[in-house]
């Protein structure tokens, strides 16, 4: 059983991936860049909204053109962030789960800080507490500073987290911070990303995600 389990948020915990698109194809056609596909965004985030800018933008693009790009998307983003997102089906359930069998759990974001927060309690009231998203200034997993600062506030010992994401850059994450991981297969990578990145565990489905923290499956 693992006592402390921390979660990556966007394709983990929420389904953003479609928001996301609609506001990045927002600012592509404000400044007549070709759009992209849902499926090409799915692996351009992970890494932050200013990377996600730079994926989308077409290559060689100037970096003040860039830095109105991350503003706009922000402006159109803040908005628009709730029109398709949501949970996905079971997630809600099997945190309350982990919740009443004692297991501490926390979020550990690249989404800006300020607006972490709000988002994750916005879809899971009262369930969280503690969301660490992205500061400035500071590194942005798969560097575990963010991480280990968030450890610290939960008292979480490394043997006794577990560090759940659907990304490479989320078991990098649990690498970089000497954690086991889990990744998720119902996010916006595939198998074949976290079977060849070394995630310490996959889980198809929530029910299999709990198993693994419990420790009864």
């Amino acid at each position: 059983m693992y006592s402390y389990v921390i979660f990556d948020l966007d394709g983990t915990l929420l389904n953003t991936i479609d928001d996301l698109a609609d506001t990045g194809n927002h600012v592509c056609a404000l400044h007549g860049w070709p759009a992209h596909s849902v499926e090409e965004y799915k692996h351009m985030v992970g890494n932050g909204i200013p990377k996600l800018v730079e994926r989308f933008a077409p290559a060689g693009t100037d970096q003040p053109t860039l830095d109105q790009a991350f503003e706009e998307f922000m402006a159109w983003y803040g908005v628009h962030k709730e029109d398709k997102t949501a949970p996905y089906p079971g997630m809600n359930e099997a945190a309350l789960r982990l919740k009443e069998a004692g297991v501490s759990i926390a979020v550990l974001s690249n989404k800006a800080d300020e607006m972490a927060g709000p988002v994750v309690e916005h879809y899971y009231p009262g369930v969280f507490p503690l969301v660490q998203g992205a500061l400035s200034g500071v590194p942005t997993k798969p560097d575990p500073t963010l991480l280990y600062k968030l450890m610290e506030r939960m008292g979480a010992k490394p043997e006794q987290t577990l560090f759940v994401g659907d990304s490479n850059v989320d078991i990098r994450t649990a690498k970089n911070g000497n954690l086991t991981s889990c990744g998720v297969l119902w996010g916006f990578r595939s198998r074949q990303e976290l079977e060849d990145e070394g995630a310490g565990y996959l889980a198809e489905t929530p029910a299999e995600l709990i198993k693994v923290v419990l420790g009864d499956g």
